[in-house]
């Protein structure tokens, strides 16, 4: 008698098939991390990142804009979070600028490219094992820049060329400066790599307080200021977005690495079960972090 029951529930799924077709299953989610960027403040990702990797939540793409473009690239090709923390913790100003006497900004930041070799031997996209994104704003038409191929350095450059403080950077024809001013979070240039979920995280402005140090700390808290009275469209495309509480840090926060780390850790705690809701409905997704695309 069972099997005949069963027998009958087959035919008329079959049945209910013909008449109303196959439902289409749910498209296989492909995660995308979208990095913002806020200095030294930056170091948090590094906290949101491995609490991912701890509960093997796959990214299969990953974007960054200015601090984000480094951690991003820093982890697109490999990089150790343990290596990312400890090359953090001694990080200076010098490692990766040098000022200068220009009427276009204070500094270069031309030794950011051999900065990002301490983690990373790549030299361009192509060389990736996660596919990469960084973005940089064009002063000529205001308009964010996605670089996904090509040489890794110059790009890197633009996207952390932060307006007053670096040098602008001149790439491929154009005059580029820091990612922040046009993408603030790469939620497109995330989305434009293929992934169809995206993981946005946001760096809180630095909360302005007592008398500005030096010129550089004017400039930060001046952009600081503006980016929080700017309407962030890129929420409105996000499915999660992960906010460190990192605003009482300044600029320059280097030796306060665990602290950055662990408001990274703490956010992304928070968005876990909202993420794991995701992949739960989601088929085929593999449970690793570093997933090969």
């Amino acid at each position: 008698m069972l099997g005949m029951l069963t027998r009958v529930r087959e035919v008329f799924g079959r049945m209910r098939e013909f008449a109303y077709g196959r439902p289409e299953p749910p498209p296989q989610l492909r995660i995308g991390l979208a990095l913002g960027g806020g200095f030294a403040r930056g170091i948090a990702h590094v906290g949101v990142l491995r609490v991912l990797e701890q509960n093997n939540i796959p990214i299969h793409a990953i974007a960054g804009t200015s601090v984000g473009a480094l951690i991003a690239a820093a982890y697109a090709c490999g990089s150790p979070l343990a290596a990312m923390e400890e090359q953090a913790k001694a990080t200076q100003f010098k490692d990766f600028a040098r000022w200068t006497l220009s009427w276009l900004g204070l500094a270069s930041n031309e030794r950011l490219e051999h900065y990002l070799h301490r983690f990373c031997a790549a030299n361009r996209f192509e060389e990736m094992k996660t596919p990469l994104a960084i973005v940089a704003t064009d002063l000529g038409t205001g308009e964010p820049v996605h670089f996904t191929s090509g040489p890794l350095g110059p790009p890197l450059r633009a996207s952390c060329a932060y307006p007053g403080l670096f040098l602008p950077v001149e790439h491929e024809g154009r005059v580029l400066v820091d990612g922040f001013v046009a993408e603030p979070v790469p939620v497109d240039a995330v989305r434009a790599l293929g992934a169809n979920y995206i993981i946005a995280v946001y760096l809180e402005p630095a909360q302005p307080g007592g008398k500005p140090k030096n010129v550089a700390d004017i400039v930060s808290r001046s952009f600081s200021i503006l980016l929080k009275r700017t309407h962030h469209s890129w929420r409105r495309h996000a499915d999660v977005v992960i906010e460190p509480r990192v605003s009482k840090f300044d600029w320059d926060s280097f030796v306060q690495t665990p602290e950055l780390i662990a408001a990274g850790e703490a956010a992304a705690r928070a968005a876990l079960p909202k993420i794991r809701e995701a992949l739960a409905v989601s088929p085929g997704v593999p449970p690793l972090a570093r997933a090969d695309a």
